[in-house]
């Protein structure tokens, strides 16, 4: 955008003259906004600006002050990049288009993940833009996309391992000449004729990478190549085809055919490791996309049943699963009992038990049974995409740390040129008769060594393999950020219900005064008919007993219900309840109700006109795991809080029976975030668990978010991690798998960066005053493919991790 423009900013929620000022306001102070205006009818900014960049400052303002500006999200495979310089090359030409609000492209998974305004471009129009720099985007249906992709990189998988057998081959004789045979007649000859398609043939995407590059005036790890390989090997040419040019000057001309060869199969070789060791990374991504069943058997309306291709599916249809067979999406069992193996989603070993009305999910196995169920959620809104999208998203975001890399790799390869051009001018002034040369040879052998790919490489091929293990784990992570941040957590705020405990109440306890089974029948008739929370957790406790009709009910608000069966009133509610209506209560259900009231379980009464005929005791139990999961986090060094809108009793034993140290009771949702705050002020770090929407606040606020994956989808939308089986000892995996991946993270980084910082000046020659010492360009290719192939095989490491 090189003139003054108006462009367009879609806004949604800006409903009033108010708003829209406020919108105003906010744009005003923007650097770079010449002009701006609020329509209110056409739901639209106009700013006028002179930077693409100003765009993406006034999105962000925009959504700062709370109002949306509806974007587009989309992640499209790049392809022909070949080191991390090209996926910074291919960024910057997105990001300086028109409309883009962010753009990130990242190396390791091949993936651009671009945010951009409808209004002002589309995915055809970033297409060209990024083929204008010599790669090209992946637009296709997301449902062919993967497949293409696939076929794609299956492909250059094995046009990469041709070149690279061929390259080896066609060295090994060049090799063995310049070495061992240099002597023979006809040698430099015979180099030539196997080194010229090495260099020319099985090198030429080098130099053809390199000359886009330069026209564009970037480069990248294609460009070292490239003037290390020819220049090695003109001035061989040159010094077979005119020897009397350095005999006249008292020089004996030499020939690096096989330098120039051997760099060009070393680095194929290192290419196809990392290719196949990157391929590894995904692997997670590769074994959820492989859950889905590519077929299903559907009932249709007549009864028949008709095999169906998955993306034909419906919601509504009704489809048959057989034993053994996988769940192809989500639906709910309408007939049949079967148990399914859901290991695959939340990294529980046990199989559950699916009857009529029970969520089954796609990915999962069907066991011994069989049942048909209702399809409900299909395509993209299954838990199963839903999951890889956000596995695929975490895995193309980028650490914090990764932004410092990616500015270091952006000037790296400059850098190394300026390096190796001085490195020939000192040998060329200090190396006496043979500074040309040598100058020449260092030179080459320091564009070799150089290597911006295992920088490119060392963060996101740790959070790749980081996110899917933990995807595996039944740990969904969202971004790069918060797997880096886990490990510095060093508080943790737990919701109670849900979170420690199951969130379903339960009957814990039922005396009756007589065993009387009538008096059941009318309880659940009442039950049944009452909306009130705990009324379930009664219906289910006696499900089994039939229901008779009820003449008359009524709520009453705060205490209970009532209702009329053969002309007798019965009441089923609190205590206050029975005493209001002069209703005897028996000794021996008073002892009882104290007795559950000190365990600070809920407790209600059932009674007929005269007398009370039952007392029932309900708690929300604890989750099995959650004592063991807060002995692991407290074991940690992490303080633990539970907060809850519960009464302080409550709280108190729920706190005592799991050993939390620190609870607050009868809390607000904003009481939540203000206490995250407080603990924030006091400099720590916090991470918030929850499940509902009344934990979405506390989430937003917090530094680390955890939804369990059982609860609301507003609390998993906002969260930063998700654990799909609400246990609480995944919290402890989540973080040591955060401090796993940041080690290696650092591990990777420092290996590149002494790899780089000790190879240049090696390759340099520095060592030469010392101890006549000189690294050959051959050593020098192998070492620069090695650096890669070391940085990712490390990356791997962390999937046999425990």
């Amino acid at each position: 955008m090189a003139t003054k423009e108006t462009v367009y900013i879609p806004l949604t929620d800006v409903e009033s003259e108010h708003c829209a000022l406020i919108v105003e306001k906010g744009l005003a102070q923007i650097s770079g906004v010449e002009s701006h205006q609020v329509e209110l009818n056409n739901h639209r900014a106009a700013i006028r600006v002179t930077d693409n960049a100003v765009i993406r400052e006034a999105v962000k303002v925009i959504k700062d002050l709370g109002y949306g500006v509806p974007t587009v999200k989309n992640s499209f495979p790049v392809l022909g990049m070949t080191c991390a310089s090209c996926a910074a090359s291919a960024e910057s030409i997105v990001k300086y288009q028109d409309g883009v609000v962010s753009a990130a492209v990242n190396f390791a998974t091949g993936n651009l993940t671009v945010e951009y305004l409808p209004n002002m471009t589309n995915a055809a129009k970033l297409q060209e833009a990024v083929r204008g720099v010599g790669y090209d985007l992946l637009i296709e249906d997301e449902t062919k996309q993967q497949e293409t992709l696939e076929a794609i990189h299956a492909d250059k998988f094995k046009k990469l391992k041709n070149k690279t057998i061929w390259a080896v081959l066609l060295s090994l004789p060049v090799v063995i000449i310049g070495m061992f045979l240099m002597d023979m007649p006809f040698a430099n000859e015979i180099m030539w004729f196997f080194s010229t398609p090495v260099v020319l043939w099985l090198g030429k995407d080098f130099f053809v990478n390199a000359w886009k590059q330069t026209k564009h005036r970037s480069a990248n790890m294609d460009t070292l190549v490239a003037l290390s390989t020819g220049i090695a090997y003109l001035f061989s040419v040159f010094n077979m085809l005119f020897l009397d040019f350095w005999h006249q000057r008292g020089l004996h001309a030499h020939v690096y055919f096989e330098a120039a060869a051997v760099i060009v199969a070393f680095i194929l070789l290192g290419k196809l490791l990392e290719e196949k060791a990157k391929g590894n990374t995904s692997s997670a991504i590769k074994k959820l996309m492989g859950l889905q069943p590519k077929t299903v058997i559907v009932i249709e309306a007549n009864g028949n049943e008709r095999q169906k291709a998955i993306e034909d599916v419906n919601e509504g249809d009704i489809i048959l699963v057989k034993p053994g067979e996988k769940i192809a999406v989500d639906g709910l069992v309408i007939s049949g009992t079967s148990y399914v193996d859901e290991s695959m989603l939340s990294g529980e070993p046990v199989p559950v038990l699916k009857k009529e009305n029970e969520k089954v999910f796609a990915g999962t196995i069907n066991q011994k049974g069989s049942f048909r169920f209702k399809a409900v959620k299909v395509g993209k809104e299954t838990m199963l995409a839903q999951i890889i999208k956000m596995v695929q998203d975490a895995q193309g975001s980028k650490a914090p740390v990764q932004k410092l890399v990616d500015k270091i790799a952006g000037i790296f390869v400059p850098v190394v040129i300026a390096i190796a051009i001085f490195t020939f001018l000192l040998w060329f002034i200090l190396g006496g008769d043979n500074g040309v040369v040598q100058g020449l040879l260092a030179a080459v052998t320091v564009l070799v060594i150089a290597c911006p790919c295992a920088l490119g490489l060392a963060t996101p091929t740790a959070i790749m393999v980081g996110v899917g293990r933990g995807a595996e784990k039944g740990i969904l992570i969202k971004d790069a950020e918060s797997l880096e941040l886990a490990k510095k957590v060093n508080a943790i705020v737990l919701d109670k219900t849900g979170t420690v405990t199951e969130g379903r109440p339960q009957v814990t306890g039922m005396l009756w005064l007589n065993n009387d089974d009538a008096a059941k029948d009318i309880l659940l008739s009442i039950e049944k008919q009452s909306e009130h929370p705990l009324a379930e957790a009664v219906v289910k406790h006696l499900g089994g007993i039939e229901t008779t009709a009820l003449s008359r009910f009524d709520s009453i608000t705060g205490k209970g219900v009532k209702a009329d069966y053969h002309n007798e009133t019965y009441y089923v509610g609190n205590k206050k309840l029975l005493v209001e209506n002069n209703i005897t209560i028996a000794e021996q259900l008073l002892q009882q109700a104290s007795q559950w009231g000190e365990q600070s379980k809920t407790v209600i009464w059932f009674s007929n006109s005269t007398q009370a005929l039952s007392v029932i005791a309900i708690a929300d139990q604890i989750k099995a795991t959650s004592i063991q999961a807060i002995k692991e986090i407290q074991d940690m060094g992490i303080d633990l809080y539970m907060l809850t809108g519960d009464n302080k009793a409550t709280a108190k034993a729920i706190a005592q029976q799991t050993g939390i140290k620190h609870y607050k009771a009868e809390v607000l949702p904003q009481d939540k975030a203000d206490f995250i705050k407080e603990l924030q002020r006091q400099g720590k770090l916090v991470a918030m668990v929850g499940d509902g929407i009344n934990d979405s606040t506390a989430l937003a606020t917090a530094d680390v978010s955890i939804a369990m994956g059982k609860g609301s989808d507003i609390a998993m939308d906002v969260a930063k991690m998700t654990i799909i089986s609400s246990d609480l000892t995944k919290i402890a995996q989540a973080i040591r798998l955060s401090k796993q991946t940041v080690t290696t993270i650092k591990q990777n980084l420092f290996w590149a960066f002494i790899y780089n910082v000790i190879g240049i000046p090696v390759a340099a020659g520095i060592l030469y005053p010392i101890n006549g010492f000189l690294l050959n360009p051959m050593i020098a290719g192998a070492a620069m493919a090695l650096s890669s192939v070391s940085v990712v095989s490390n990356s791997l490491r962390l999937k046999w991790k425990k």
